[in-house]
């Protein structure tokens, strides 16, 4: 497999090498902390999770993290689930955010855009001025060190200034975009008891208004623990009855008041996709995530004052919260809101040419609608300041690391990065001193001892096993909310290998060090006894010009037999005729094997997916065994629940 593509589709030049901040923090740490001066990306790894206490300690150093009161150690318990990190120090997320305020006031520390593809800058200065005004507000409201403030908001400014101004008070941040509807947004917002609830009066998104007062309203009623709902007046409306007016609490002109809080204090919930029962309630740290995110945007990222980080994303997703980050590392970053494809296709370049990324991230799957719809961005857009473009949601899939090379630039560092909401993190991707090889992610990521395992957790090299990871991570959760034995947690990553956090995932670490994603292992195909993952067959099949998109399913039978149905979605014009039938069962057949051919190929009106924007392969299997739509998935976490019954309805027919 991935032995086959001996020569890189990418290599940094000395000069690139030279100049990463990677490069700079080895030769640092190996002077200060022993770390190993040569053997390059390699050595640097296998020290970081060697020496996990004194990698990051280094980490600390360099990014110069402000200790409120010094850490007693740098890992006390190192036991998974649990392991505690930094005992004794306070800090707070907050002030790192704002750092650069300090030099660099009036340069712009966002950029927002919305489907006018017009930016409109905010200044450190004024970012932090309008912090410091909420912070107090919020402190007057009542809120305290540990309780919860929520946002029902888009990718706005008014966003980034609430998170920060909660983490400047020691509140825990919760968000939900506005497209959740009522009913997915309680199904989060209640676990959690907010006390402070931000809205929009509604959001724009492909060219057309979508008014969310009634939704709003909902929400007020349905949260019985708020004490104050802030109204941002996107749509230009009144406040409702009884809300306060998002102007009127930001207008004061002081400086943020950081609470130093203990390095494990909560800092935000993120939620799984919940597409069964409710979503999980993650809790991540203040101190986790800042050192976390300093590690993955200064140094895998290699992000720093010069450069402007957009990555397209809204607030409902982990992947807003890593770009907020972005202002750890002193990093302009950019705030798009709108859709991803509009006015058309090419939207995500215009954005990218007008804001000068020199970060540019995306979805797997944008870059695949590019390449299907005919996109030209290096004929169409300036992208001489884009410097990586890095996807996730999904694998790359080789055509879209070809179709990049081909038509951004050759000299392009393509950044295929694999995480989770889990650690709202990666745990492999963006080297910028490595190669790239087509269909492949660059490495694991410094202090992740990511390995691939098999069944009897024996570790595998070029083949095609279990993404483990083998020792604690600081982003990984405390703990979920409203689970306090913590056997959620513990079920959750850590029953299949005791004290391994296994997260899901089928991967191959290969011989040179890099890591291949084949998507999920909990809805593994398994034919006669060989598994595999289901990304493989999206791959080969949606190359096809006539397939817009794929679901595959394994359905173990009642008499032993293996049902593995392809669902294809067609692309307008096109059908399912017995040419086309036998062009998908080739393709499969000649790009991946005899054995991954399905048993039958099923034209479908749509693939389900999650609210930000995953497959869904596990409910529909349910359905397919005969489990109902309200039984097989939480109706609240679907794109489209009308998808799902045409499913429903053809397991009934079936049986």
């Amino acid at each position: 497999m991935s032995t086959a593509n001996p020569s890189p589709l990418w290599q940094p030049t000395e000069e690139r090498i030279a100049q990463a901040q990677i490069t700079k923090f080895q030769a640092w740490a190996a002077e200060h902390h022993g770390a190993p001066s040569d053997g390059g990306y390699a050595a640097l790894h296998r020290w970081s999770v060697d020496e996990l206490d004194t990698f990051w300690k280094a980490v600390t150093e360099w990014f110069d993290v402000r200790f409120s009161t010094p850490y007693a150690r740098v890992l006390g318990d190192r036991s998974m689930p649990g392991a505690e990190w930094f005992p004794g120090a306070t800090l707070n997320y907050a002030e790192h955010a704002l750092r650069a305020a300090e030099t660099r006031a009036d340069e712009p520390a966002l950029l927002y855009v919305d489907e006018t593809h017009e930016a409109t800058p905010v200044s450190w200065s004024e970012l932090r001025r309008q912090v410091g005004s909420l912070a107090a507000e919020l402190r007057a409201l009542g809120v305290r060190p540990g309780d919860r403030v929520s946002g029902y908001l888009p990718n706005i400014p008014q966003a980034v200034v609430a998170l920060l101004a909660t983490a400047a008070v020691g509140g825990v941040w919760t968000s939900c975009a506005p497209d959740f509807g009522a009913r997915s947004v309680l199904d989060r917002f209640q676990q959690v008891e907010p006390v402070v609830l931000f809205t929009v009066d509604g959001y724009r998104y492909g060219g057309k208004e979508h008014d969310r007062r009634d939704t709003v309203a909902e929400l007020r009623r349905e949260l019985p623990t708020l004490r104050a709902v802030v109204h941002i007046p996107l749509l230009g409306t009144e406040a409702p009855e009884g809300a306060l007016e998002w102007s009127s609490l930001t207008s004061a002109d002081m400086a943020p008041l950081f609470e130093a809080v203990p390095f494990d204090h909560p800092l935000w919930v993120l939620y799984s996709s919940g597409t069964t029962g409710l979503p999980k309630a993650i809790v991540q740290s203040q101190g986790g995530i800042l050192v976390e995110h300093l590690k993955q945007l200064g140094l895998h990222c290699d992000l720093g004052p010069e450069d402007r980080f957009f990555w397209y994303t809204s607030t409902g997703w982990m992947m807003w919260n890593f770009l907020v980050s972005g202002l750890l590392t002193g990093t302009t970053i950019v705030l798009y809101d709108g859709s991803p494809g509009y006015p058309d296709t090419g939207a995500q370049w215009r954005i990218a040419e007008r804001t000068g990324a020199t970060l540019f991230g995306t979805s797997a799957a944008y870059v695949m609608a590019c390449r299907k719809a005919g996109v030209r961005p290096s004929r169409d857009f300036d992208l001489a300041r884009v410097q990586c473009v890095a996807t996730t949601g999904s694998p790359l899939p080789p055509d879209g690391f070809r179709w990049l090379h081909d038509e951004v630039r050759e000299d392009l560092w393509i950044a295929s990065v694999s995480g989770g909401t889990d650690v709202c993190s990666c745990f492999a991707g963006a080297v910028p001193t490595l190669p790239v090889y087509i269909g492949e992610l660059q490495a694991p990521g410094l202090g992740t001892d990511l390995q691939s395992w098999d069944p009897s957790g024996k570790p595998l090299t070029d083949e095609v096993g279990e993404l483990v990871v083998t020792n604690p991570m600081p982003s990984m959760p405390i703990r979920f909310w409203n689970d306090p034995d913590g056997s959620r947690y513990h079920d959750s990553y850590f029953d299949t290998y005791p004290g391994v956090w296994r997260h899901g995932d089928w991967i191959t670490v290969t011989s040179r060090g890099s890591v291949v994603i084949h998507g999920r292992s909990d809805s593994t195909l398994n034919r006669q006894g060989v598994r595999m993952g289901s990304a493989d067959i999206y791959e080969a099949v949606e190359r096809l010009p006539e397939i817009k998109e794929s679901l595959v399913i394994g359905i173990e039978q009642p008499d032993g037999g293996y049902w593995m149905p392809l669902f294809v979605h067609l692309a307008p014009g096109a059908t399912l005729d017995d040419a086309l039938l036998n062009r998908i069962k080739q393709t499969i057949r000649e790009q991946l094997s005899p054995r991954h051919v399905p048993d039958e190929v099923i034209e479908v009106p749509g693939v389900p997916h999650t609210l930000t924007g995953k497959r869904i392969e596990v409910p529909v299997k349910r359905l397919l065994q005969g489990a109902t739509v309200e039984k097989a998935v939480n109706i609240g976490s679907v794109d489209n629940v009308e998808l799902l019954r045409f499913y429903e309805d053809l397991a009934r027919k079936r049986a």
